[in-house]
């Protein structure tokens, strides 16, 4: 569920494409980098910060995620 709301693109186009302010992240990324396609250190440096919230997220919940798949492993 996390995930499809966090990469959805034709949900907020459809919805908000004239109020930026609205933007999810993947797509105000999508637009970023059709406006500096060329300049890829800006590029980079703008999918970086989009995808930290989630390597953060990954760092607290690590532990969960490891026991969730020690849990429902194959027994052998």
């Amino acid at each position: 569920m996390f995930f499809s709301c966090w990469n959805d693109y034709y949900g907020p186009y459809l919805y908000t494409s004239q109020n930026s302010s609205n933007w999810t992240l993947s797509f105000a990324l999508a637009s970023f980098h059709g406006l500096h396609n060329v300049e890829w250190n800006l590029v980079m440096a703008a999918t970086v910060i989009t995808i930290l919230p989630i390597v953060v997220l990954f760092f607290f919940a690590q532990k969960a995620f490891v026991q969730g798949v020690t849990l429902t492993g194959v027994k052998g």
